[in-house]
């Protein structure tokens, strides 16, 4: 297996996006060092709000939440997932499982020593995120769940089905493309471009490329453990927890991936959940100053845990 690493170059001049990197190293199972990328705007004394993003995404799916929370004074880190964005790329798509990709984000989390911390996790950032939530849940306070979810092999529907014949049909992802047909908002070709950033041919994308197989849709898939602990976890998870999803997302919002969240978590009860009209999957894109405005009054009006460590 070899780890590769997009040249610095291909991330020059991308529209909106120009932060500092910051990077820390994780260790594999067997030993091998990864090198984990993200951003880390605004007062570095402030509660941090960590953005997650999912698949086929990078944190420039989050270029303008970053400015904006920033601005209104709070600390904001966008992680890239493993073989994502600035992150490293193990060119073996078996290397990649959801448990690991768990035990690399929580190894994160520690080096960081992140506390107090709000967590906006979409897509695979949630089925992910929500998983390191219940492995290190004394590092955050409050909790936002959007256009995401935790399978736990209730099966595959049309939809799901239809990207797992595409995915698994195809040796190179058009990602930007991918990411357009995601949005309802016309984006430009050089913001479709910068999606396609990190992948400078098909041996880049083992991570986007085995990541739709990690879904814990059917009951045989191997994270369907790890995702049924999670909800139990949920299930006693009394700080803040709020929903935000998009009216036009048929992945996560129309199947009521939502509801789900807001029956069955404690801390969902009595919370401003909002449906974003119009806002599609990559909500991010939609709907940018919607979020930043959620997230800090979600923030502002939470006053009951402070730091919890």
């Amino acid at each position: 297996m070899k780890v590769l690493r997009t040249p610095d170059e291909r991330f020059d001049n991308l529209p909106d996006y120009d932060f500092e990197p910051h990077y820390r190293n994780v260790t594999a199972h067997d030993g091998t060092v990864l090198r984990y990328h993200f951003i880390d705007e605004g007062p570095a004394d402030a509660a941090p709000v960590i953005l997650l993003h999912g698949n086929p995404s990078w944190s420039y799916l989050h270029r303008h939440m970053i400015r904006g929370l920033a601005a209104l004074g709070h600390r904001v880190i966008a992680l890239d997932l493993m073989g994502m964005g600035r992150s490293d790329k193990p060119d073996d798509r078996k290397f990649y499982t959801l448990a690991r990709h768990v035990d690399w984000m929580g190894q994160w989390l520690d080096a960081e020593n992140l506390t107090n911390a709000t967590l906006y996790c979409q897509d695979w950032g949630g089925t992910l995120g929500l998983n390191v939530l219940r492995e290190h849940p004394n590092r955050f306070a409050r909790v936002i769940a959007s256009n995401t979810g935790v399978p736990v092999g209730e099966g595959v529907n049309k939809f799901m089905s239809n990207w797992l014949a595409f995915s698994q049909a195809s040796t190179e992802l058009p990602v930007g493309t991918l990411i357009a047909g995601g949005v309802t908002r016309p984006m430009s070709p050089a913001e479709q471009l910068a999606y396609d950033a990190p992948f400078p041919d098909g041996t880049y994308q083992a991570s986007p490329l085995e990541f739709p197989l990690l879904i814990p849709l059917q009951p045989d898939n191997p994270g369907v453990p790890d995702c049924q602990a999670t909800w139990a976890f949920l299930e006693t998870w009394n700080k803040p927890f709020l929903t935000v999803f998009g009216s036009a997302d048929a992945i996560a919002y129309k199947p009521g991936a939502h509801l789900k969240f807001q029956k069955l978590v404690p801390g969902a009860q009595g919370q401003p959940h909002q449906v974003i009209d119009g806002a599609n999957h990559f909500i991010q894109e939609d709907a940018p100053d919607e979020l930043v405005a959620i997230i800090d009054a979600f923030i502002n009006a939470d006053t009951t845990y402070g730091d919890p460590s």
